[in-house]
């Protein structure tokens, strides 16, 4: 999903504001300024649809419930996103009576797209580490069968990287007990397996 920058700095209060107000765009609001998300691919919309029908009907009968992209997360104190996918196991917490502001994600995926990609893995990434709630964190890519996920060890705090590559292949988010299959996460998706491996020049 692809982002643009407003010129005006808001504070919190207004952000939240104008979120509410907001049928069509979302918005995420990065230490004062914000950013509206704009459009999704179809191959992103089908990743995400496929990955939540798994999701969903792996979490019945346990204590674990999911969101898609119109929950709002608070990352800290000035920082809200809406990730692509979102679990909680346990209680779900919100900022407000709106319930509209979670507070305590467990486990957050994002589907990769080429104008969010290094933002998702780098900078973002680094802020959602903050979060004490989350164990673990999912990147899906678009334009090929892969996979990867972080998981935060309980005993130091770091985050072990764990890659899945192939339509045949399997990825086990452990904080929610599922398990992701890449035949169903990537299912009506048509990659371009003709396309000329990039030169040295073009990589």
């Amino acid at each position: 999903m692809a982002l643009r920058a407003y010129d005006d700095r808001m504070t919190v209060d207004e952000y939240i504001a104008l979120q509410r107000r907001s049928v069509d765009i979302k918005h995420e609001y990065i230490h004062g300024h914000v950013v509206a998300m704009v459009g999704a691919s179809e191959e992103h919309n089908t990743i995400n649809f496929n990955t939540s029908a798994s999701i969903h009907g792996q979490l019945k009968g346990k204590s674990c419930r999911g969101y898609t992209t119109d929950m709002r997360v608070r990352v800290t104190p000035q920082m809200y996103t809406y990730p692509d996918i979102i679990v909680v196991c346990g209680d779900p917490q919100f900022a407000d009576d709106q319930f509209d502001t979670l507070l305590n994600p467990t486990l957050i995926i994002e589907i990769l797209s080429p104008s969010t990609e290094r933002y998702d893995r780098g900078r973002k990434f680094a802020y959602y580490r903050a979060l004490p709630t989350l164990q673990e964190y999912v990147l899906i890519a678009q334009d090929e069968p892969r996979i990867q996920r972080y998981l935060r060890r309980t005993d130091d705090e770091q985050w072990l990287f764990t890659e899945a590559a192939g339509l045949g292949a399997t990825l086990a988010p452990t904080s929610i007990d599922c398990t992701l299959t890449l035949a169903d996460v990537y299912d009506r998706i048509d990659f371009d397996t003709d396309a000329e491996p990039p030169t040295e020049q073009d990589s």
